[in-house]
């Protein structure tokens, strides 16, 4: 899309760990006016703030990051509101948006969409394969839902609507809550808490055979950055690093990065979730020249250090 820097964007989720990255991002690139909404600004799980923030704003760039998310635990308690209100934020954003002239709309998804036995990498073509792993089915489905609504807004309407994947993403500033939080953050916590506790033993979920991959969260902004300006297609497209790691390794290396010398205890009687994750990434820079630029494993040691510095900032300790 050209001159998308001086169009006047919008970023739902903007106050979300992604969105002020994203926001901040657009900022330091010259975008001269970009907003990034939280919850407060408008609930738009609700139709009549999603038509007072297209009244009161008029962007004519929407990037949509607004989700309600979390993990394994999470969509497990909750599938009915993460399918409900993660489908009805996209659908009548992308709606209200069309009426109101809004000139691109990103969408972006999530690599829960993909079939539960993708073959590894996943390619964009594999998304209709088959069902979603079953305790993510909810909420996967309903950011997929964008796509086919983006695709067929544009063969009707013309409307230019583009559909991300971003596979797992970490980084500082992720969401450490014991309830809601993925595997990273999770197991961070987890293990600085039990180091500190002098505990000698973390319990994980599962068995540990699963394989992740994970994106560093700036390098998730600026792929969405690259796509706003530069893709104006109508097919998905994958975000990620194009690498694996097993659940068993991943602990291993949070060990060391948090210096926690225990055990872990794998509680088998929980879910494993999707047997493998790993992208095939080529699209991404085939046709906005993007690639990941973070190393695992400086990502992770930021997203420790992160941590450990608001986990004592937080208990007083100087």
């Amino acid at each position: 899309m050209t001159g998308a820097r001086s169009q006047k964007v919008v970023v739902t989720g903007g106050t979300g760990f992604l969105g002020r990255r994203l926001v901040a991002l657009m900022k330091e690139r010259g975008y001269a006016d970009v907003l990034g909404l939280g919850r407060r600004d408008f609930d738009l799980v609700r139709v009549s703030e999603i038509e007072r923030m297209y009244e009161s704003i008029r962007p004519r760039v929407v990037i949509h990051l607004a989700a309600v998310v979390g993990g394994i635990g999470a969509n497990r308690a909750h599938p009915g509101r993460f399918f409900y209100e993660n489908a009805i934020m996209g659908i009548e954003l992308m709606e209200k948006g069309r009426l109101a002239g809004v000139e691109k709309f990103v969408a972006v998804g999530t690599i829960c969409a993909y079939p539960k036995f993708t073959p590894v990498p996943f390619r964009e073509e594999a998304l209709w394969n088959g069902y979603p792993e079953e305790t993510n089915a909810p909420y996967g489905l309903a950011k997929k839902m964008m796509l086919v609504q983006g695709q067929a807004y544009r063969q009707e309407y013309g409307f230019n609507a583009i559909y991300l994947l971003p596979v797992n993403l970490y980084g500082p500033g992720d969401n450490f809550d014991p309830e809601t939080s993925h595997v990273i953050p999770a197991l961070i916590r987890k293990c600085v808490e039990a180091r500190e506790s002098g505990a000698d033993e973390v319990v994980v979920w599962g068995d540990g055979s699963p394989t992740r991959e994970f994106l560093y969260v700036d390098d998730a902004a600026e792929a969405i950055v690259l796509a706003t300006e530069r893709y104006d297609g109508a097919e998905p497209v994958n975000i990620g690093f194009g690498d694996e790691i097993a659940i068993r390794d991943l602990v291993g290396l949070i060990a060391e990065e948090t210096g926690f010398k225990g055990r872990f205890a794998w509680d088998t009687s929980k879910p494993n979730g999707q047997p493998r994750r790993c992208l095939d990434v080529s699209r991404a820079e085939a046709l906005f020249g993007f690639r990941a630029k973070t190393s695992f494993r400086d990502g992770l040691r930021r997203a420790v250090e992160w941590y450990e510095a608001r986990a004592k900032s937080s208990s007083g300790v100087r």
